[in-house]
């Protein structure tokens, strides 16, 4: 790790390693209805990050909602190329482990601080490991 990096820890759910740049939101997701599985962009009306584009971000949000259908669009949205490349919660629910086990999606929840924290539009790094989830910047 290089000088003056910030490391925060959280809970593994999902294995994997990845990068991309954060895209932060106070507000839960729907994956069915919330974001179109043909572009992958947020739609929901009224939602902060509506028009914004999740495909190779690191997405991150305090818990999904919806329907079950949900870990389905991840799944297809992975099969497009369109998916986040991790998603980070402050608390993930069944839907979105589904989706992001079947999509191979890497996933930690409780991360050890406030979602808001985390800089949007941020370069980082995500590792989800047996052992320990962690993101650096």
């Amino acid at each position: 790790m290089r000088q003056n990096s910030i490391t925060i820890y959280g809970r593994p759910l999902v294995y994997g390693a990845c990068e991309g740049y954060t895209l932060v939101s106070d507000e839960p997701i729907s994956f069915y209805g919330g974001v179109d599985p043909s572009t992958g962009r947020i739609v929901e009306k009224g939602h902060p990050l509506k028009g914004q584009k999740i495909s190779g971000k690191i997405l991150i949000f305090p818990y999904g909602k919806g329907s079950t259908v949900g870990s389905y669009i991840l799944l297809r949205l992975k099969r497009k190329g369109l998916a986040p490349s991790g998603i980070i919660n402050l608390e993930s629910e069944p839907i979105i482990i589904v989706g992001c086990i079947i999509s191979q999606i890497p996933l930690m929840d409780r991360p050890s601080i406030e979602l808001k924290d985390i800089p949007n539009n941020r370069l980082i790094k995500m590792v989800v490991s047996r052992d320990k989830a962690f993101i650096t910047w």
